[in-house]
Order: C-alpha cells, then structure tokens, then sequence
C-alpha cells in the first residue's frame, strides 16, 4: 500500500525515475487500481491506494496507459453512475462454484458440489485428514463424482458432486476436486462434534442483487468477524433470478474460496424459483442437499442436525399445508435440544404492504406449540428481530414464542415502518 510521510508532499516516480516534484494542492481523490505497473508514492506503492492530491489525474493516464493483464482498467471518479461488477460465468475444464453442504449427518459425512465445462467427463475428489506435514496427501482417498449436465446462456456445464462418507467427528479434512484435465487447490473443512459442544453460525437474509459488487464485503467481513462459524445460512433470494447464469456466478464469486470451506445451508426464495412455479435447474444441480423433505419439494424443504441444533428448512414458495404436517411431524420427533426453522417468506413483516397470513395461520402454531426457538427469515429488505410476546400477538400470558429475525444481506433496500413485534430493527443496513 502507499504510504505518507509527514511533513513531505506527494512525488510521482516511474522506473526509479523522478517524474513530478511533490508541492501544497488541493485534495481531489481517486482509486487506483493495479494495471501492471507500479507507481511509488512518497516511498509507498500505489497499488488500490486513495491518493489525496492533485496529481491523481496524471496517476490515472498514466495506468491506464499501462498495459492490464485481466481488460481494461476503469477509473473510479465520483460521477460514475453506479457501474455493475461484471463476471464471465463460462465454465472451463477446471472446477470452479466448489461448495460444501451437507446432505447427511455433519459428523460423519460431507458433500461438495462444483462446476466443470462439458470437456470433463469424469470427475473425482480427494480427502485425507488434514496433517501439518504436507506429505498428508499420501493418506488421500478417492472418490468418483455423480455428474449432470446443466444448460445455460453462459454455455454447457457439467456439475459434479460427492458425499465424502465415513468420516471421523471434530476432525479438521483437506480435500480437492479435480479431473485429468485438472485440479483445484487443497481446501480444509471440520466436521461436527458427536454429541453437544458450543458452536457458532452465520445468518445472510437475501443477497439477492448485484452480489459480487456489494454482497461480496457482508460474506468476507461476516468471516473475518467470526472465522469459527461452523456453517452459514441462507434465508433465501441468493440471486435475483434463479435461472441467470451469470448471477449465481457472482453469487458464488463473491463467496469465494469460503463456500468450499464452510458449509452452507440455503433455503429457496421466491427469486430463486421459475415462472412457471417450478425451482430452477440450477438450484438442485449446484447444491447436494438432504432430500428428507415432502416428495416433490426434495432439497428445497429438508432438515439438518447439527450437534445439539436441528435446523428445519422450509419453502414458504409452494405446498404450505404439506409442509405443515411435515413440520409438526419433524417438530414432534425432535431429539434436539435446540431449534431453528429458516425460509423466506416471515411470518411478521417489516416492511409496507407485505403480509403472509397463511404462513402465520399454518406454521405459526407449530413453532410456539413445539418451542421452537429462533425463526430466521428474509424478503423484506430490512433488519427486525423480535418475539410474539404475551399482550401484543395472540400467545397466553406466561408463555414466549421464539425469536423472528428477518435480515437482508444485498443492496436492495425497503423502508422500514412502525410495528409492535420487534425489539431491534434497522433499515438501509446490509447486515
């Protein structure tokens, strides 16, 4: 990064050469981004580095002058209006879209799914357990990748996926993904404890639009804040349409490196669903996850335990009352000691013009009749958490529903009203 140095005014150099004698001038910022040349500043390498000086314009020829080795280099100037972050979706021979889900017990098994061209005709995945000595890849196990081939705008993939079986609890794995045309980089996973122990998780409502520009900063600063989070999960409306190719690239961009190391969770939204109320292609060929949900709605209503916690992930898009006798059912044979249910749609608004009275009228019952306790949602475009407290909903007195959050985690804002379930709220806050 550039550097100042007090008492001293900025000089321009190139190639060890001296171009322009700092001086006093006024302030005028301007981002500079890396284009394959790099420029001191005061002693300080100009690299992406906010310089507060006249001699930014000049700075700005000068890059893009350079040659760039990814495309052209676009300025950052305060009029731009609003420039989109673009991502070529086109799948390679390499693997890319690598995630980690769950589709079985998340003590002793764990599925990555990822993303080829149709180049690749059969593909693996390697695991072993993740020693500190490099040489843990000689304790590598193979296993053959379940391939489908998904068509879109962006070209012919293949995904691929394996559920890695047998494995031990509380065990930190490496693992990669790969063909003969390939392979991905080593990543790390740790499975879960057997029984109960302390955890943590990371909750995402919609990120929905534009999220490679601007979800990208909610997924890495959510890591970085909580690097332990054993899984993370979302309440819907991923993408702003479920069948655009281009979009869950940036989805899966933005994440990066960290859905091939943390498990997601994912529950469907209504973006993520086709016109014709069926789930998009991509939904079931990018995720492999449990399929012991009502027939028909496989991977969009299931359940996941995790160590003392059983997740209840729901589809508030279709077949509300179906899934209301499978949730009574799965709230009545729960051995966990801790309960969430996630889905889109919330059973309390926090936003104008928005209601789901069948969702209050059909599920809201089983989650204070089974103590459920914590209901995460999204939809609404605004921050609200709160209960359904005796005196203002329609719980007897002495009693406590659980918890209603509903989160938004992409750009897309709504305003936020008055109302008299929550306790805490925001708006305009990607959280």
């Amino acid at each position: 990064m550039g550097r100042r140095c007090p008492g001293r005014f900025p000089s321009l150099y190139w190639r060890g050469r001296t171009l322009i004698r700092g001086r006093p001038a006024p302030a005028v910022s301007a981002l500079l981004p890396d284009a394959g040349k790099r420029f001191r500043i005061d002693g300080g390498v100009a690299d992406m580095h906010p310089v507060r000086t006249a001699l930014a314009p000049l700075l700005l020829w000068l890059v893009l002058l350079a040659p760039a080795p990814h495309g052209p280099v676009v300025p950052a100037f305060a009029g731009d209006s609003d420039p989109e972050t673009k991502h070529d979706p086109a799948p390679t021979a390499l693997p890319d879209r690598i995630i980690l889900t769950w589709s079985g017990d998340p003590a002793t098994t764990q599925s990555v799914t990822w993303r080829t061209s149709d180049i690749v005709e059969e593909a693996w995945a390697e695991i072993a357990p993740a020693e500190p000595s490099p040489d843990f890849t000689r304790d590598a196990r193979m296993s053959l990748a379940a391939s489908e081939p998904l068509l879109a705008e962006s070209g012919r993939a293949i995904c691929h996926s394996v559920v890695f079986t047998g494995l031990s609890p509380n065990t930190l794995y490496a693992y990669r993904v790969g063909s003969e045309e390939g392979w991905s980089e080593w990543f790390q996973f740790r499975t879960a404890d057997a029984g109960p122990a302390p955890f943590s998780f990371l909750y995402f409502g919609d990120a929905q639009s534009r999220t490679l520009e601007m979800w990208s900063r909610v997924i890495r600063g959510a890591f970085a804040a909580a690097p332990a989070a054993r899984f993370l999960l979302h309440a819907g409306d991923l993408v702003d349409d479920g069948e655009n190719d281009t979009m869950w690239g940036e989805w899966f961009r933005a994440g990066g490196w960290i859905h091939a190391t943390v498990p997601s969770v994912p529950a469907i939204g209504n973006h993520e669903y086709a016109g014709d109320d069926t789930p998009p292609a991509h939904w079931r060929a990018q995720f492999t996850l449990p399929e012991n949900g009502i027939p028909g709605l496989e991977e969009t209503n299931y359940f996941i335990d995790y160590q003392s916690l059983r997740v209840l992930v729901l589809d508030s898009n279709a077949r509300l009352e179906d899934q209301a006798r499978w949730l009574e059912a799965t709230l009545r044979a729960n051995p966990k000691k801790w309960t969430i249910a996630t889905f889109h749609h919330p059973i309390w608004s926090a936003t104008t013009g928005r209601d789901n009275e069948e969702l209050r009228e059909l599920w809201k019952p089983l989650f204070e009749r089974y103590e459920v306790d914590l209901v995460l949602q999204g939809h609404d475009h605004t921050y609200a958490r709160g209960r359904n407290v005796a005196g203002v909903g329609d719980l007897p007195v002495g009693k406590d529903g659980p918890v209603y959050v509903v989160s938004v985690s992409g750009r897309k804002m709504y305003e936020l009203p008055e109302r008299s379930w929550w306790d805490r709220a925001a708006e305009d806050t990607q959280l």
